[in-house]
């Protein structure tokens, strides 16, 4: 089999690499220098000259404050992107696995949101996200959606940067009033590789199990890495952002749980699991 991934220098990415090199599987890694995503003739060039059996969108605008910003930007690799992607694939009979976010859902409620809730984005990044998404199922039969939050791994994300930032502060304030559920790559990765090997295709949630505020997350890292250092609760309207963060945007993984099995560890153990392996 052969999987041409996109975004391959991200997170995400490096871990999907890191899983599939035990596998009997060709990897065709790009990130933009190689590969524009939003040039529809360099896509479809690159997707016939290479026929990959699966691609894998990792690529993303994922700054969701600039994305309020860079409009066009944001619409161009979140949207227009997975479009040309979908596309592509479909024309040589390849499946596509698109990954998207719990910003597509507006964050009001305080109920555990499925596969099977109505979405309502209040963001340009969770729009352009949603947009993409709904582009891939229009354009291709064989695809694999997966929602996922709050990630980290092997790249910059918010665990280093807690750690980093304990280095010279005493104290933190970190909010205690938006709630989601932090998700290892290792996680991730994992199922989307499980969909793809059971062709079980369609739109899934996927992030670790359990529930907890940023303030919660912060806590336990520093526990997890013996940091001594004050960690204050603050509110969102603290800290005034452009882009505005869901409150409660906790995914259910429903779809793996009545289909193909969730195999997801609680957001706890992952988080150990990261620590112990961190090279900082």
């Amino acid at each position: 089999m052969k999987i041409l991934i996109t975004g391959a220098n991200g997170q995400l990415g490096r871990e999907l690499q890191k899983q599939y090199a035990e596998k009997d599987v060709e990897i065709i890694p790009t990130d933009v220098k190689d590969l524009d995503i939003t040039d529809v003739n360099e896509v479809n060039k690159f997707v016939k000259e290479h026929k990959p059996n699966v691609i894998i969108n990792c690529a993303a605008h994922t700054q969701v404050d600039k994305c309020e910003e860079q409009l066009d930007l944001a619409y161009k690799i979140n949207a227009v992107g997975p479009k040309n992607l979908a596309s592509a694939a479909f024309s040589i009979g390849a499946e596509i696995v698109q990954v998207s976010t719990d910003y597509v859902f507006n964050g009001n409620g305080n109920t555990e949101l499925t596969e099977f809730d109505t979405t309502d984005p209040q963001t340009v990044y969770g729009k352009t996200k949603l947009d993409g998404e709904n582009f891939v199922k229009t354009l291709n039969p064989k695809y694999y959606i997966v929602r996922t939050a709050w990630l980290y791994g092997d790249g910059n994300n918010f665990v280093k940067t807690m750690i980093k930032l304990s280095e010279n502060h005493n104290e933190l304030k970190v909010v205690n009033d938006q709630i989601g559920t932090p998700t290892s790559t290792v996680d991730l990765a994992s199922v989307i590789i499980k969909l793809i090997d059971e062709k079980n295709y369609g739109l899934f949630h996927c992030t670790c199990k359990g529930v907890c505020s940023w303030y919660d997350f912060a806590k336990e890292i520093f526990r997890l890495k013996n940091i001594d250092i004050n960690v204050i609760p603050c509110t969102t309207e603290e800290f005034p952002r452009p882009a505005k963060r869901p409150k409660y945007s906790v995914l259910r993984n429903y779809m793996l749980e009545i289909t193909t099995g969730d195999i997801t560890k609680t957001w706890q153990e992952s988080l150990k699991e990261y620590i112990e392996n961190l090279d900082m």
